[in-house]
C-alpha cells in the first residue's frame, strides 16, 4: 500500500514527465527544495524570513528553467540569526517523507551578512526513494551528491515588500516571499552586480527576460536601497529609470553573449529560446522595465 507521503513524492514526479538523467536528477532537486520549504513553514522560520531569488520564481511563480539554491532574507536585520537553529525542523520533514538528508551550518563569513547552509543526500539512495527506473538509476555514480545550498542575507537593503503564498505539494502549506517587484529589483542588482570575475551568469539574463515577459514591474527603491549597500550607486541623488537603463546598457555592452548563453543552458528545457539572445535583444527589451 503507498501510503500519503508516498503518493505525494509520486504525484509531485509526475509532473515532470521526466525521461532522462540529467531531468530525474532536477526533479529530486526541486521536490527536496519544496519539502525544506515546509519544514522551515512548520518551524516558524517565515515569521522572520521571506523568500527571493530564481527558486522562489520556479516554485511560486512558474519560472521555467531550474535553480539550485533557497534564497531567503530577514525582515529586519538580525546579526545573531543562525540556520542551525532550524535545522532540525528540516531533517525531521524530510525524513518523514523518506529522505535520508543531512544539514550543514556553514561558519559565516564575518565580512559578509549571509548565513548560509547545506542539505546533501546521497542522489542514487534518494532517486531510488522517488522510484526511479533501475535503468536510469544504473547512470548514476554511488558516491554522487545531491547538494541544496540555503542563505540567508542577515542585514537586508530596507523598502520591499511581502506576501504570502500557498504551495500546495506535498501537502497545502504558505511561504511569505517577497513581492515580484521586489523580486525583479533584486535580479537585476545580481545582474548589475554580481561579482564572477570573468565569468557570466547566464541565469540572471534569462530571468531578465522572464520579467519583462512576466512581470516587468521593478521597485526602483529597492533597487537603490541594494545598490547603495553593495556600494554601486553613491549619488546624493535617487536612482532614476534613466539611471537604471544607463546602467543596464553598460551591463548589456559588456556582455559575452556566448558565455552566458552556455551557462544558461543546462537550466533551461525550451534551450531554442537562448539563440534569439544578442546584444541588440537585451537593448531592445530593456525599454519594456516599468519601474514602480
Amino acid at each position: 500500500m503507498i501510503n500519503d507521503s508516498d503518493g505525494a513524492i509520486q504525484q509531485m514526479l509526475e509532473r515532470y514527465n521526466c525521461r532522462t538523467r540529467d531531468e530525474y536528477v532536477g526533479a529530486l532537486r526541486e521536490i527536496l527544495q519544496q519539502i525544506a520549504l515546509l519544514g522551515l513553514w512548520r518551524g516558524k522560520f517565515f515569521e522572520h524570513a521571506a523568500f527571493y531569488g530564481g527558486t522562489a520564481l520556479r516554485v511560486l511563480y512558474g519560472l521555467d528553467r531550474y535553480s539550485e539554491d533557497l534564497d531567503f532574507s530577514l525582515l529586519m536585520p538580525d546579526k545573531n540569526f543562525s540556520l542551525g537553529a532550524y535545522g532540525g525542523a528540516l531533517r525531521r520533514e524530510l525524513d518523514s517523507f523518506g529522505f535520508d538528508v543531512s544539514f550543514e551550518a556553514r561558519k559565516r563569513n564575518p565580512e559578509t551578512a549571509i548565513e548560509s547552509a547545506f542539505l546533501k543526500t546521497s542522489t542514487l539512495q534518494q532517486l531510488i526513494v522517488v522510484k526511479v527506473n533501475a535503468g536510469l538509476a544504473r547512470q548514476l555514480h554511488a558516491r554522487e551528491i545531491l547538494k541544496i545550498k540555503l542563505e540567508v542575507d542577515t542585514d537586508p537593503p530596507g523598502g520591499f515588500e511581502t506576501e504570502s503564498r500557498a504551495v500546495l505539494l506535498p501537502v497545502p502549506f504558505a511561504v511569505r516571499a517577497c513581492s515580484l517587484p521586489d523580486l525583479f529589483a533584486g535580479k537585476m542588482h545580481a545582474l548589475l552586480c554580481r561579482k564572477w570575475k570573468t565569468r557570466v551568469k547566464g541565469r540572471d539574463w534569462y530571468d531578465l527576460v522572464w520579467y519583462l515577459g512576466h512581470h516587468p514591474q521593478l521597485r526602483l527603491s529597492h533597487l537603490e536601497s541594494r545598490l547603495r549597500r553593495s556600494g554601486d550607486w553613491a549619488g546624493a541623488a535617487a536612482l532614476t529609470r534613466p539611471d537604471l537603463l544607463g546602467l543596464l546598457d553598460t551591463a548589456i555592452t559588456k556582455l559575452d553573449v556566448h558565455q552566458a548563453r552556455q551557462e544558461a543552458d543546462r537550466f533551461v528545457g525550451e534551450k531554442s529560446s537562448l539563440e534569439l539572445w544578442s546584444r541588440e535583444f537585451f537593448a531592445q527589451i530593456a525599454a519594456r522595465i516599468e519601474t514602480v
